[in-house]
């Protein structure tokens, strides 16, 4: 189980490792030398937005990615999503695992495969391709048939069971997204993948 965006938020993250999520999901984003964990995008030097949402960024409590891997103590369960084309992103995520956890395991994903070279060097680094859409899916396909790959992370409307199977033939595992409802997790299950991104971490619950 990814608790998904629960690394944005100190709050939420503790609550994930205490519930026992797998992995701990953040959304990393380069902005003015700084790595900022959030979801909302820019509109400028001043907005964040996410659809209906515009909010002033100084009204927002935000955290760098240093701060978020203190927190995380150590705990190998962090999945940091690499949000955005920013050129220097991946490499300036790089540096600052190499500085501050080089030992520790960092799942690090993204739907911009470029952006994983910066991590050649960090073995304890496991690369996830994220795919979001069909000529996605059929690039992941394609790549993963000829350059296997630590994981593969597809949306679950573009998954069958036929193509979770074809996808760990060159992928350890496999992660879909999103599962934030009880209809959500039977088709999920039904895929037969090796993890699944939600929200309601009570989905998840053993005994729900």
């Amino acid at each position: 189980m990814v608790a998904h965006r629960a690394g944005n938020d100190l709050g939420a993250l503790r609550a994930a490792l205490d519930a026992g999520a797998d992995l701990i999901e953040a959304d990393v984003h380069a902005f003015r030398g700084r790595l900022e964990v959030r979801h909302l995008k820019s509109l400028g030097p001043r907005w964040l937005w996410e659809r209906d949402e515009l909010l002033l960024r100084r009204d927002i409590e935000l955290y760098e990615l240093p701060e978020l891997v203190e927190a995380m103590g150590g705990e190998p369960r962090l999945l940091l999503d690499l949000k955005g084309i920013h050129p220097r992103l991946a490499g300036r995520v790089a540096a600052v695992l190499r500085d501050t956890c080089p030992d520790t395991v960092v799942t690090v994903c993204t739907q911009h495969w470029w952006m994983l070279r910066a991590f050649r060097e960090l073995p304890s680094v496991r690369p996830v391709l994220s795919a979001g859409s069909r000529r996605g899916l059929r690039r992941l396909r394609s790549r993963l048939r000829s350059r296997p790959a630590y994981g593969a992370c597809v949306h679950r409307r573009l998954l069958t069971p036929e193509l979770v199977t074809e996808l760990r033939r060159g992928a350890e595992v496999v992660l879909t997204w999103p599962v934030d409802n009880e209809d959500d997790l039977v088709k999920a299950h039904a895929l037969g993948v090796d993890g699944m991104i939600g929200k309601d971490l009570r989905l998840f619950d053993p005994e729900h």
